[in-house]
């Protein structure tokens, strides 16, 4: 019998560039997107280790607050919303830490996920809060942040990075300043 060599390197050449294809694809779907460099992604995923995406908002009061203007603070930033039970339950711890280490560098930036204002501003009163409570309407920021649940905490070091991601709460006092108390003790960032 004898072999058709055409067919054989034709079989081959296919093959060889289907794995060629295959290594491409795991090479370029494992990238990281922040490694690409500038408008190779329009929104990275936040993650520990890498740099938080921006966000600007406005707080209870009407002032605009954006994360890249806390740069050189320790940033706490939360997502949260009233009808949220764990949310409701780690606010205050949130509010003390913030109270004890904010004048070492502490910011914390509650973000409240589409709910309104007039009810947020209720429940802040209520509570007593002193940290300021930004709101997210129209859930813009929750979704670049990728918020899937609530309670979702972030601690961001003074030079913008991701160091801690918690999904679900309720967070303790103690957990928070466990956290944010080496992070203080750290220089840099601006």
């Amino acid at each position: 019998m004898a072999v058709d060599w055409s067919k054989r390197a034709t079989w081959h050449w296919a093959m060889a560039l289907l794995v060629a294809l295959s290594v491409a694809w795991i090479a370029l779907s494992r990238a990281d997107p922040v490694s690409m460099g500038e408008g190779a992604a329009a929104d990275p995923l936040p993650r520990k280790g890498y740099v938080a995406p921006d966000l600007r908002l406005q707080t209870l009061n009407g002032e605009m607050v954006s994360l890249s203007d806390l740069r050189g603070q320790v940033v706490i930033l939360n997502f949260w919303a009233t009808w949220c039970p764990a949310c409701r339950t780690e606010m205050p711890a949130l509010d003390q830490v913030y109270r004890a280490y904010r004048d070492q560098g502490l910011e914390v930036v509650a973000v409240n996920v589409q709910e309104d204002p007039a009810g947020t501003e209720a429940f802040v009163q209520e509570l007593g809060l002193d940290l300021p409570v930004l709101v997210d309407l129209d859930g813009t920021v929750s979704t670049r942040y990728r918020v899937t649940s609530l309670p979702t905490t972030y601690v961001i070091d003074r030079a913008g990075v991701i160091r801690e991601v918690t999904v679900g709460g309720p967070l303790s006092r103690a957990y928070l300043a466990s956290t944010v108390t080496p992070l203080l003790a750290e220089k840099g960032g601006e």
